[in-house]
């Protein structure tokens, strides 16, 4: 049974590569503080492609602002092959690349005019864009997104949100819209690459990858990417799945409990029962922590007011907020954002900041001391 199915994936395989005879080469742009883990996934499913092909079908390159090797999160540099200056010259020419891949991670990336010029001019030649981790934060910031969905890394979706409310965010590992492909980081760009993959060559040359790397599960397009607060209890009902899918769709504008489980279809004895076996504890402790969090990520992640941080989860007093905010995290919400910047755990990000270039972004924070 086997050996009839790996022959029927041998035949389709060839099928394919006889189809398909262009190759393709990335241009990895790699962001500072950028994740090794990331960037590693997608190249190694481009090399190991072109192991199961049997020939060389997929290429890459690697780019930094300044050509000089760039450091990644985990303190380990990667040599790079151009700078960027080059790299939008060869763009420019009638052979650029196949795809441009904006590599980052969970820092929140300084503004450059120069990389969304580049990422315009690839727009402009119908280049692909791909986006790994914060790479989405810089394609939305270059205006390259708007009315399209979009992957965001669950620590950036709220950041993400308020700064672009014209995008679907989705908190899933990898999406494909078109020309725009994001994910969410870690080990998602794998499972993304692995999708551009078969679209190029199918699922036997896939599936010999898969093998290679020894994966044996890969995911699709719209997975989501974990449970927030709890992503290692495993839930076994559908009903609180479906309730807790509300509830992170409308942390904002919080719905009434009594609503959720209508449009779970069981009984509100039922959902708390589920509630308490599933998770330890009830449907409005839960929702309370989805809120919590958000707000939380939103408090080391912007320099948003707090006032506008408790609209945002869906708190009409600002008081009431910071008397559950610090019942939970036993501090006030501005202490977790002075914590957060003199530990030098985050790089704030003012929305004031989102277009500006970095000289105008030291002019503007001086502004805002002087």
């Amino acid at each position: 049974m086997f050996a009839k199915k790996r022959m029927a994936e041998d035949k389709e395989g060839a099928g394919m590569l006889t189809a398909q005879t262009t190759h393709r080469s990335f241009s990895f742009y790699l962001l500072p503080s950028f994740s090794l883990q990331a960037f590693s996934c997608a190249v190694e499913v481009l090399r190991l492609a072109n192991e199961a092909v049997g020939r060389n079908v997929y290429s890459w390159q690697v780019i930094s602002e300044d050509g000089q090797p760039i450091m990644s999160s985990c303190r380990l540099a990667v040599s790079v092959d151009s700078a960027l200056r080059n790299e939008r010259e060869r763009t420019q020419k009638s052979n650029p690349t196949s795809a441009a891949v904006i590599c980052g991670g969970s820092a929140i990336p300084r503004p450059d005019r120069q990389l969304d010029a580049w990422l315009r001019e690839c727009r402009i030649r119908r280049i692909p864009l791909i986006c790994i981790g914060s790479g989405t934060i810089v394609v939305a910031r270059a205006g390259l997104s708007e009315g399209r969905r979009c992957a965001v890394h669950w620590e950036q979706l709220p950041l993400f949100c308020e700064q672009f409310p014209g995008i679907e965010s989705t908190q899933t590992a990898f999406e494909h819209d078109g020309d725009l492909h994001t994910c969410s980081g870690g080990d998602a760009p794998f499972d993304m690459f692995l999708h551009l993959v078969e679209r190029d060559y199918g699922s036997a040359i896939v599936n010999r990858i898969c093998e290679k790397a020894i994966a044996y599960r890969t995911r699709s397009a719209g997975e989501r990417q974990r449970l927030p607060l709890h992503s290692r209890v495993k839930l076994n009902h559908k009903a609180v799945m479906k309730v807790i899918g509300l509830m992170e769709a409308s942390l904002d504008d919080p719905m009434p409990v009594d609503d959720l489980v209508a449009l779970s279809g069981i009984s509100r004895r039922q959902i708390e029962r589920l509630f308490d076996r599933e998770l330890g504890r009830s449907p409005n402790r839960y929702y309370m922590e989805l809120r919590l969090e958000r707000a939380q990520l939103l408090l080391v992640s912007t320099n948003l007011p707090v006032v506008e941080v408790a609209v945002a989860c869906g708190f009409i007093s600002p008081s009431h907020f910071s008397k559950v905010y610090r019942e939970a995290y036993g501090c006030a919400p501005h202490q977790t954002r002075l914590a957060a910047r003199a530990d030098g755990r985050v790089d704030l990000m003012d929305p004031a900041l989102l277009g500006l270039n970095c000289t105008e972004v030291s002019q503007h924070r001086l502004s805002m001391t002087a």
